[in-house]
């Protein structure tokens, strides 16, 4: 999906592309409906949307993951009572 940006003021900006991915790019149906111009941008916006979402589970899997013996020796008693006894 392109997204539109019609009042948003642009700088042309001169980029090179190999020509395999040039016509992948041209054949793409957005591209005919839209323009090159309107799906580079949308991609680039989505890659940086991404890295974003990337960066920010990152971080949060690594504070979780230096908390992880504090938070497990918090639920150990718990995980104790839900083991089956033994017969």
């Amino acid at each position: 999906m392109i997204v539109s940006r019609p009042n948003m003021a642009a700088k042309a900006v001169q980029i090179s592309i190999d020509e395999q991915l040039l016509q992948r790019i041209d054949l793409d149906p957005e591209v005919v409906a839209a323009g090159r111009s309107a799906f580079i941008r949308n991609a680039v916006e989505h890659y940086l949307r991404e890295r974003a979402r990337r960066m920010r589970d990152e971080q949060i899997t690594s504070a979780y993951r230096a908390q992880g013996d504090a938070m497990q020796s918090e639920i150990a008693e718990l995980l104790e009572d839900q083991l089956w006894p033994n017969e």
